[in-house]
């Protein structure tokens, strides 16, 4: 969609994602513009979006929902952008920082929905442009082939990490906790410089896996273990230990999405793990780095795309 005016465009938002909207605006240049919710007793939702005096939305609208915790988020965003098209808006990108339902992309038992392929092309059919940090992909490989909206966008969070962890522990030993972390471990070394390997991983359950450490010597080494995200931590954990006990100095965590909960947290820390650092695109007390500017500059090749 190509020849829209190049009028400002909005940032819509909910109120319980306003913090990260505030930094969103700022490195973006965008309008802030609340979309208002209610909830009925039954639990249904209604949304109310900031039109102007007109009645209309701006022809470009970018909307910002980060999809942790994502059932409810969906059901918003079909309301919210069926809604903003009938009042004016033709181009919607969507920001969403953590991208839920990609993990599964294939059946692995019969009658098994395969949420990637249901969820990604949802997205696909309410927006024109898909913008999203360090998707969890597997099997696909790219995320044009999970959300085949006309433009999706990959931000990385690794190499802010890497800027991060320099600070925090320079000359550190990057090491992935399991193969599909490869490519994040990969990124934030070569940002740097830094020496970097990944564990091998068995899994045998949701809960039940085995670990066993790269073939090099962690004495005396502050070690980083860093993945695109922490969720349970069982991996994580055990890695910490095998560290450890290999002799490494330290053993800190860095992730792009801290979807771990307090408990598996008190639990990492049990393990031996110093410092666990995140990006903020998913709010946690572990937000050390932030992915507004990155965001931001996703977004100008979004708009620049339809000059």
């Amino acid at each position: 969609m190509t020849g829209l005016p190049a009028a400002q465009a909005c940032l819509l938002y909910f109120d319980d994602e306003r913090p990260a909207a505030e930094r969103l605006a700022a490195a973006s240049g965008l309008a802030l513009r609340p979309v208002q919710r209610h909830r009925f007793p039954d639990g249904e939702l209604k949304l109310t979006l900031p039109v102007d005096g007109a009645g209309q939305l701006p022809v470009r609208a970018v909307l910002l929902r980060s999809l942790y915790q994502p059932n409810d988020k969906l059901v918003e965003l079909l309301l919210a952008a069926r809604a903003a098209r009938a009042l004016g808006v033709r181009h919607l990108t969507l920001v969403a920082p953590y991208l839920a339902y990609m993990r599964q992309d294939i059946a692995f038992h019969p009658g098994e929905a395969v949420s990637q392929r249901i969820v990604g092309p949802f997205l696909a059919s309410l927006f024109d442009a898909v913008v999203t940090v360090d998707p969890h992909l597997h099997r696909v490989a790219t995320l044009p082939e999970a959300v085949p909206a006309a433009q999706a966008v990959v931000v990385s969070g690794a190499p802010l990490l890497a800027d991060w962890i320099v600070q925090q522990r320079p000359g550190a030993l990057l090491v992935g906790p399991d193969g599909e972390s490869a490519q994040w471990v990969a990124q934030a070394a070569q940002r740097h410089g830094l020496q970097h390997a990944v564990c091998t991983k068995e899994r045998h359950g949701d809960r039940s896996v085995t670990i066993a450490l790269p073939p090099l010597d962690v004495r005396g080494r502050a070690v980083v273990l860093l993945d695109d995200m922490a969720s349970t931590g069982h991996t994580l954990a055990q890695a910490t230990r095998l560290l450890l006990q290999a002799g490494a100095a330290s053993v800190d965590v860095a992730v792009t999405h801290a979807l771990i909960a307090p408990d598996a947290l008190t639990a990492l820390h049990e393990a031996g793990v110093g410092c666990f650092w995140s990006t903020d695109c998913v709010a946690h007390a572990s937000n050390a780095v932030a992915m507004a500017p990155a965001l931001a500059e996703a977004l100008a090749q979004v708009a620049a795309a339809l000059e």
